[in-house]
């Protein structure tokens, strides 16, 4: 534990990659292999597993100090976060000598000891036993351990450490390949001694899980000056389409829909498994999962597909309703061969026989558009809502599909975002290295009564200095307070963009808004000035009031 102790404070500290990766493989070099298989869980963001509430902690140290919870709730206010706060403000007593008998040389018991008995028996206990469990525990413990194990109780354990940088410290630590350690962790890694080996070992391997999915090949936003030198008949066009990423499989007469994300959704999208069992045996498709009902012309927005996500076993009704379609564009694997290395145009190919010989009502083919000029990118971008798409996707007809964001092979060129004109009504401490500033702002429009309605939240698109500034400004024309939310005076406006609205009833305003961010601070407009809900009733094409 000591050693992976010492791995959080090195990853927290530094902000170089290179750096990082070093410290990684140095760790992962040093330790057994039980517990390379936990810190890689862990760092990849696997340990979300709450298994005490921090709520819960926080009730054990106020029994167990004494402590006044005005004064742990101010320090929580500036720290946000219940394991560090505990961290900080824990003061222990003598080692009891359970907790010195733990320690041999300096050293606490391993990580995967932890992992698998140390914090799952705290989770079992309740009321005062687990209560003096826990506090035995953190009495034996250094204020860093004791940081890292309540983060890993709580669930709240994160780093800032991109699953790319992890894959080159394992690479450099086997001589492996990162694109076959990516692949080898897709569809889950269950931390082991075995499973670490598995995944270091040279060669080929254990035979994969028939489930497993490929690692996904990722867009990045299209740098025009990229183009410049290449033909629009180098490139095929098709839409990119407002749904979830997602890998259909067909192997050894099983079905499988994985996410981007890694999540099996077979028991979320029956329909598409379904699908799925009419495909040749060895088939693995790339596309998109979106509802689509199949006598429309375009796809439901966003917004049935979240519908058919909240739901684990959809009924006959939702089904009925929102159904769902799996629009294909890539084709990673057929007769059981994996095709990634031939050229899209090839791979393509393959894609429109298969949809040719096996035409299952719900697999659709992202269709190909005619590109003849460069001056026609933009047109057809702006076509792309016409379309029920969030943009374009440019990819390279002899790119092969890589692993992760490779620039230069896959580009994407998305609408550009709806903005409106809207004021702050309200502000709320941020968390983290962020508690102790006001960073998550709500804004409001003007109805058609002359009243500010709130609209959207927002935390991302200020710079620092604009932050702290906003900070001070919020503090000192706070109206009210409503426990952690302060609300303001209506002064401020800001130009929030946003990547789709959609009516709502569960939201005062009437609509919900994608994705929204702070595009700019305007200085420059009064409160009287900025939008109204009919200016957003109007984004969606649909008549409203005047607009203010």
């Amino acid at each position: 534990m000591k050693a992976f102790c010492r791995l959080f404070e090195q990853l927290d500290g530094s902000g170089g990659s290179i750096a990082r990766v070093d410290a990684l493989a140095g760790y992962f070099a040093a330790v057994p292999p039980a517990d390379a298989a936990w810190a890689l869980h862990a760092l990849l963001g696997k340990q979300r597993k709450r298994l005490i509430t921090g709520r819960r902690l926080r009730e054990i140290c106020l029994e167990r100090t004494g402590m006044p919870a005005w004064l742990f709730d101010q320090c929580h206010a500036q720290v946000g976060d219940s394991a560090e706060t505990i961290a900080l403000l824990w003061r222990p007593a003598h080692p009891p000598e359970s907790a010195a008998a733990d320690r041999q040389g300096g050293e606490t018991r391993p990580l995967h000891v932890w992992m698998e008995e140390v914090l799952p028996r705290l989770a079992s206990l309740e009321g005062p036993a687990q209560a003096e469990a826990v506090g035995e525990l953190w009495n034996g413990l250094e204020p860093l351990e004791l940081l890292v194990g309540n983060k890993l109780l709580t669930g709240g354990f994160r780093v800032g450490v991109a699953q790319g940088l992890v894959l080159r410290a394992l690479a450099k630590v086997s001589g492996l390949e990162e694109s076959l350690l990516a692949h080898r962790l897709m569809g889950g890694f269950a931390p082991s001694a075995a499973a670490y080996r598995s995944l270091m070992a040279e060669g080929r391997g254990e035979e994969p899980a028939l489930s497993r999915p490929y690692p996904f090949f990722l867009a990045s936003p299209l740098d025009p000056a990229a183009l410049a030198e290449s033909a629009p008949g180098d490139w095929l066009l098709e839409w990119k389409w407002d749904g979830i990423r997602g890998q259909l499989i067909q192997r050894g007469g099983e079905s499988f829909l994985w996410s981007r994300g890694e999540e099996l959704l077979n028991p979320v999208f029956p329909d598409l498994v379904t699908l799925a069992d009419g495909l040749p045996d060895g088939t693995v498709l790339d596309g998109e999962v979106i509802v689509w009902p199949q006598d429309a012309p375009v796809p439901s927005p966003f917004a049935a597909l979240q519908r058919r996500l909240g739901r684990k076993a959809p009924g006959a009704a939702i089904l009925r309703e929102c159904p769902a379609a799996f629009v294909a564009y890539d084709l990673l694997e057929s007769e059981g061969e994996d095709r990634r290395s031939w050229p899209l145009a090839q791979r393509r190919q393959w894609l429109e026989d298969l949809r040719n010989r096996s035409a299952p009502a719900r697999l659709r083919l992202s269709p190909c558009l005619a590109l003849t000029s460069w001056q026609q990118l933009d047109v057809l971008r702006e076509q792309a809502r016409e379309a029920g798409a969030e943009g374009l996707m440019l990819k390279r007809l002899n790119s092969p599909y890589l692993v992760g964001r490779r620039r230069g092979h896959w580009w994407k060129h998305k609408l550009a975002p709806m903005e409106l004109d809207a004021v702050l009504l309200y502000a709320q401490a941020g968390s983290g290295r962020r508690a102790n500033l006001f960073t998550d702002y709500s804004f409001g429009l003007w109805d058609g009564e002359g009243r500010l309605v709130t609209f959207a939240k927002a935390y991302s698109g200020l710079d620092n200095a604009e932050i702290d500034e906003l900070d001070r400004w919020i503090r000192r024309h706070t109206t009210e307070r409503f426990g952690p939310v302060r609300a303001v005076e209506p002064l401020q406006v800001f130009t929030l963009a946003f990547e789709g609205l959609q009516r709502s009833k569960r939201h005062r305003s009437g609509l919900a808004v994608r994705f929204p961010r702070i595009l700019r601070w305007r200085r420059d407009r009064t409160p009287e000035s900025a939008d109204s809900l009919a200016s957003a009733l109007a984004l969606l094409g649909e008549p409203g009031a005047a607009q203010r």
